[in-house]
């Protein structure tokens, strides 16, 4: 899994498996959440957004099943 420290009030780490498409969210309160069959594509505009916690809940959060991790 490639993971990425992101500069967010909410979020700290952003990660991605490419063989699952799973989004892996790490957020700065310490709970992990997965979310399964998400673009590449997806992930790469998470990357590259103006606002991290904007875009979680715009385009991921209820759109892809989630797992908590921990």
């Amino acid at each position: 899994m490639i993971n990425n420290m992101v500069l967010s009030r909410e979020i700290e780490w952003i990660g991605y498996e490419h063989k699952r498409n799973m989004l892996q969210v790490e957020f700065i309160v310490g709970s992990i959440y997965q979310y399964e069959n998400v673009p590449e594509t997806v992930y790469q505009e998470f990357l590259t957004a103006p606002s991290y916690g904007r875009f979680f809940e715009s385009n991921i959060k209820n759109k892809y099943q989630a797992r908590k991790v921990r």
